[in-house]
C-alpha cells in the first residue's frame, strides 16, 4: 500500500455511514419506535432479550465508529499506518483486512494478554 490513502479514506466514510445507518435502526429497534411494548410478561422477557442484543450491537457499532473516525483523522495527519502504541508501522496487509486499526499485530497482542 503506498501512501496515498484517499482510496481507504473513502472505503472508510462508506463504512462509517453503513454504521451510522444501522445504528439509527437499532436505536428506533430499542426505543420500540415501529411496535408498541407487549403487555404479556413472556412476551416482555423476549423483548427484553432482544434489546440487550440489541444493545450490545449498538455498542460494537459506536465502538467501530470511533476507531473509523480516528483512522481517517490519522489518514488526514500522515500518521495512519504508524502504530499509535509503539510508534512503528504497522503491517499493510493488517491494514487492508481491517482499515481502521490504530496498533501493529505486537502491541495489539501485548493488549489482549495486559
Amino acid at each position: 500500500m503506498d501512501k496515498n490513502y484517499d482510496d481507504v479514506r473513502q472505503n472508510l466514510i462508506a463504512m462509517l455511514e453503513e454504521l451510522d445507518d444501522r445504528l439509527t435502526t437499532i436505536t428506533q429497534d430499542v426505543r420500540h419506535a415501529d411496535e408498541d411494548v407487549e403487555k404479556d410478561s413472556e412476551e416482555q422477557a423476549t423483548q427484553n432479550e432482544n434489546n440487550d442484543v440489541q444493545d450490545y450491537l449498538g455498542n460494537s457499532a459506536r465502538v467501530e465508529i470511533a476507531a473509523i473516525k480516528q483512522a481517517i483523522v490519522r489518514i488526514d495527519n500522515g500518521n495512519y499506518d504508524i502504530c499509535q502504541t509503539c510508534g512503528e508501522a504497522i503491517n499493510p496487509e493488517r491494514l487492508k483486512v481491517v482499515p481502521y486499526l490504530a496498533q501493529c499485530i505486537k502491541c495489539a497482542s501485548l493488549a489482549e494478554k495486559g
